[in-house]
């Protein structure tokens, strides 16, 4: 039985891991038996030289971009359970704020790049933060307001029954049949959060971070350098999103 589980918990490594350099196996051999030019798709080889040989590069364009998405994630996060809080408390907030958030959920980040960096000036990265906080509200926004409103009336009434006060009515009920919703959205908002700063990139503000680095590389027709670029963005991605759900494991465990 304990080597039983033992091979389970093994194969959810492994399995990825043989499946990620199949992939990449298969790409190379791509690349190579149709000799694809670099401007169409490098190979991976030579995305992994580019990458070592400038990984002192990418990890300094990738820590200001990780920076102004945990910034955005934060800020977007704070605001999101403050104004989901109200909406559930309060009716009409909640249907006066839901045109508000849907054409939030829409807003390309294309428009509304440039118009931040006009506001706030191109030397500073509060556009990309203020970006990466609209991408994060919304998720986290939804999710949680769903989870506050999903508790079943009886339970509330059952607390009431044992005299329970609002407060410990929301301590011992409301919050923890919120939290997967929350968890939810902000495994989403982790994610979108990286791809939004990332975006914002590309259209201004100070010289640095993932998306200028790539279009610089472009520019300059270095597209195995580009590549690697982008597989820094991927690891933050990926480092987000792991802190995420071990935060969730680590809270719902405790719960």
């Amino acid at each position: 039985m304990t080597s039983v589980r033992a091979w389970d918990k093994t194969r959810v490594i492994v399995a990825p891991v043989v499946f990620g350099l199949a992939c990449l196996g298969i790409w190379q051999w791509l690349v190579v038996a149709f000799d694809l030019e670099p401007y169409v798709l490098p190979s991976p080889g030579a995305i992994g030289e580019q990458f070592t040989d400038n990984v002192g590069l990418i990890a300094k364009a990738a820590s200001a971009t990780a920076l102004n998405s945990l910034y955005g994630l934060i800020l977007g996060v704070i605001v999101a359970l403050l104004w989901a809080g109200t909406a559930a408390s309060f009716r009409l907030v909640r249907e006066a704020s839901a045109p508000i958030v849907m054409a939030a959920s829409v807003v390309p980040i294309v428009a509304l790049a440039p118009v931040l960096y006009a506001m706030f000036g191109q030397s500073v990265q509060t556009a990309r933060v203020l970006i990466a906080a609209l991408a994060a509200f919304v998720p986290v926004y939804v999710n949680t307001l769903r989870g506050l409103l999903t508790v079943a009336p009886i339970h509330r009434d059952l607390m009431r029954v044992y005299a329970a006060s609002p407060w410990q009515i929301t301590r011992t009920v409301t919050l923890p049949g919120a939290l997967p919703f929350f968890f939810t959205g902000l495994g989403i908002a982790s994610s979108v959060s990286v791809i939004s700063a990332l975006v914002a990139e590309y259209f201004g503000g100070p010289v640095d971070g993932l998306g200028r680095a790539i279009t610089s590389a472009v520019s300059s027709s270095r597209y195995a350098l580009a590549w690697a670029y982008v597989v820094g963005a991927v690891a933050i991605g990926v480092i987000f999103f792991v802190a995420t759900s071990g935060l969730e494991r680590v809270s719902l465990r405790r719960r």
